[in-house]
């Protein structure tokens, strides 16, 4: 059991205790999680993971997100805002995604709204929060890693304002650990600072 402190992998690299727990995990952690994301569909993927994995684990998201992809057009949002009422049916009973009504509705509700945004645009407004990594110290220990942040919060109510869904603070938060907005990996750990 870990104290929250960076534990030693199989290779001996110091890692975040979140990090060792499956081999999926280790990948991630290594070569995504807190690695920079830029562009709209790339960031809608995410922001969209994210709100499919609320009150479930990552790892249940990490090891389905080919079968989101495969059904969400590979999260290209002229697609999916596109989608009809047949698609959601068979979204509703595609056993490779999270089959959560409200969920796939969000998703399928900010593709409409994204559609008609500037390319580019989710890109700058997302970047647009991240904070000043000098603001931040290195967490220690998992403890020091904060759900929410000021600016997962006002990322949230702009999203929310610009008629998006299932993007609350703490979903926000995520993804902004996800892409790079943050880097939350800790101070001692071999993938502090990759990204």
């Amino acid at each position: 059991m870990s104290d929250g402190t960076a534990i030693a992998g199989p290779d001996g690299a110091l890692r975040c205790p979140w990090g060792l727990s499956t081999p999926d995990y280790v990948a991630y952690h290594d070569e995504e999680w807190g690695r920079p994301v830029h562009g709209d569909e790339p960031l809608f993927e995410r922001l969209s993971l994210e709100a499919f994995q609320s009150g479930l684990s990552w790892i249940t998201i990490l090891r389905r997100r080919e079968g989101f992809r495969a059904a969400f057009a590979d999260f290209q949002i002229t697609k999916i805002a596109a989608f009809t009422d047949a698609d959601r049916d068979r979204l509703l009973a595609d056993p490779g995604i999270i089959r959560n009504r409200a969920k796939i509705d969000a998703t399928l509700a900010n593709a409409r709204v994204l559609a008609d945004w500037a390319p580019g645009e989710l890109d700058e407004l997302i970047w647009s929060h991240a904070p000043d990594p000098a603001a931040r110290p290195a967490p220690q220990t998992s403890a020091d890693v904060p759900a929410i942040t000021p600016e997962s919060t006002a990322l949230s109510k702009a999203l929310k304002k610009r008629g998006l869904r299932f993007v609350g603070p703490t979903t926000a938060y995520a993804m902004m650990q996800a892409c790079g907005l943050v880097d939350d990996h800790l101070a001692s750990c071999v993938a502090r600072g990759a990204g």
